[in-house]
């Protein structure tokens, strides 16, 4: 069954849920919290990378809520091995490691978002489904330390390199919109928007959606 954003869910439309942490209690917790959502199912439970890998192609769930630090194959490994899998699982972290040197190769390892564990339980009911909706999420603390990466790494495109749809665009990208809500936004093809997208990453030098919605809130495109 698909939901408007075009992704699948589970019975009855509910979002599946993998839970992939060292930590049993952990897992426990999440698992005694999500059960009671009406909209989201656990549907499986793994307690390092590489079986959180081989659960998530074995029973391909729309979420899998990732720790980073785990023994043998660690969250961003497995976020690298699902990618080159294709496995369509939107990746939310959930971890207790604040550090630029985790959070940034997350991201760029694929995650759709990064949350910590001490996140209000609503609050991480409502992550879930906004990354299963196809938005990028990051706790305020986690955009600064991407936001003090760029700061360290070499200057990006300027403003004046962007046509005004391009803008427009960006602007809707750091709202957290999907191509699709971008394309029925501005009365465009989804084939358009994508072209659109693919045009800003170039002209600024940037490598990923993450990285221009922070590029247009840093340089006043969006709020």
């Amino acid at each position: 069954m698909a939901d408007s954003t075009g992704r699948s869910g589970g019975r009855g439309g509910r979002i599946r849920v993998l839970l992939v942490d060292d930590h049993q209690v952990v897992r426990r917790g999440l698992r005694t919290f999500l059960e009671v959502q009406e909209d989201i199912e656990v549907v499986g439970e793994a307690s390092d990378g590489d079986e959180g890998i081989a659960r998530a192609e074995e029973l391909r769930p729309d979420v899998i809520l990732m720790d980073v630090k785990m023994p043998g194959t660690d969250g961003i490994e497995a976020l690298r091995r699902l990618r080159e899998l294709a496995n369509p699982a939107r990746v939310l972290v959930v971890t207790s490691f604040t550090e630029q040197r985790t959070v940034v190769p997350a991201l760029r390892a694929g995650a759709a978002g990064y949350v910590y564990k001490d996140i209000d339980p609503d609050a991480l009911a409502g992550a879930i489904r906004s990354v299963h909706a196809g938005h990028v999420l990051l706790q305020p603390e986690v955009a600064q330390a991407l936001l003090s990466q760029e700061d360290q790494g070499s200057p990006a495109g300027r403003p004046g390199s962007l046509t005004d749809r391009e803008r427009e665009v960006l602007g809707l990208i750091a709202d957290g919109r999907s191509n699709r809500e971008i394309a029925r936004a501005l009365v465009l093809s989804e084939k358009t928007v994508k072209t659109h997208v693919s045009n800003i990453l170039m002209k600024l030098d940037l490598s990923d959606r993450t990285q221009a919605a922070l590029w247009a809130v840093r340089h006043g495109i969006a709020e």
